[in-house]
């Protein structure tokens, strides 16, 4: 039996709804039966599997002392895998728990908050010669801070290359037990999950070494997903013009036409150029120096933010 531990002291980071969603689609990739175990006393987990229909994956509340003892009673059952949640803060319940993991993944938001929290969780990884993998999860699309977090964090391990995007679909999916590949199977929050599944179970069988762990999933695609960040859409077609609009090369040098010698200077002294329709059908102007476009006077600025007009402020004048 191999185990994944989700691990973080910064609360809020998503390990609960990331460990049921990476254990159903562990379940739905073929790698069952798979335990969750819920070490966290706030039960939260225990709660979203109370409220699942399904019978798998299979659940296990657990205290720390019953740890040992839990695990050995699963692996003996013929549970190939299990995901452990863990409580946020509590330092030594973290350290007992990753000291059974084969893998640790140390969910991250994409925040200063995140990134100077997740030092003691790696510094316990470490401790315990652990292996451990990032994710980026509830990120901002487009976002330029979550590209800036992807940077600092690998500087103290391994990234996924797959981000988890914040979306309502996640915490709406847990209300009755279930996971975004179960409501809405073909949704983008859904594309996500099952690519950190599979980058997950590649990595685990490197670890471990187990060829019956490998994916069938691509190593290059993973790579180019960690080159991109994301996916960019397509961008829109351009509309078709028709020909009889334009009936010159657009890739030639534009010249405008020459104005008749005869045609008498236009009042302000500005020239028209003649619009040319084929080109944009805007009447074009130049400006000489001095001369406001349109005719219109010439602006000057007043000392002070003050108007024509406004009397000075003289000392002793009563002016206020």
């Amino acid at each position: 039996m191999y185990v994944l531990v989700l691990a973080s002291q910064k609360g809020g980071s998503g390990k609960t709804t990331l460990s049921g969603h990476l254990a159903v689609e562990a379940e739905r990739a073929g790698l069952g039966p798979v335990a969750l175990i819920d070490t966290d006393p706030q039960g939260s987990l225990s709660e979203w599997w109370n409220a699942r229909e399904a019978e798998t994956p299979h659940f296990a509340k657990v205290s720390l002392p019953q740890l040992d003892e839990a695990l050995g009673h699963l692996s003996r059952a013929g549970v190939k895998l299990a995901v452990i949640d863990t409580p946020p803060a509590i330092t030594e319940a973290i350290s007992h728990v990753v000291a059974h993991a084969d893998l640790v993944l140390i969910p991250t938001r994409p925040s200063p908050h995140d990134l100077r929290a997740v030092g003691a969780t790696v510094e316990i990884a470490e401790q315990h010669n652990k292996p451990l993998v990032f994710v980026i999860n509830a990120a901002t699309a487009r976002a330029r801070i979550t590209g800036e977090a992807a940077v600092a964090l690998s500087q103290h391990g391994t990234v996924a290359p797959v981000t988890v995007h914040h979306r309502v679909d996640f915490a709406a999916s847990m209300v009755d037990g279930r996971t975004v590949g179960e409501v809405v199977p073909k949704s983008a929050s859904t594309k996500e999950v099952h690519g950190l599944w599979a980058y997950v179970q590649d990595r685990l069988s490197r670890i471990v070494k187990d060829p019956k762990l490998a994916t069938h999933e691509n190593a290059s695609d993973f790579a180019v997903q960690a080159l991109s960040g994301f996916r960019a859409p397509e961008p829109e077609p351009e509309p078709e013009v028709e020909a009889a609009e334009y009936d010159y090369d657009l890739r030639e040098e534009y010249t405008a036409p020459t104005v008749p010698t005869t045609q008498e200077e236009p009042a302000n002294n500005t020239v028209d150029l003649a619009h040319d329709e084929r080109r944009t059908g805007v009447e074009r102007r130049v400006n000489p120096a001095g001369v406001r476009p349109f005719g219109l006077p010439e602006r000057r600025a007043h000392p002070f933010g003050r108007r024509q007009g406004d009397r000075p402020f003289q000392s002793g004048s009563g002016d206020k």
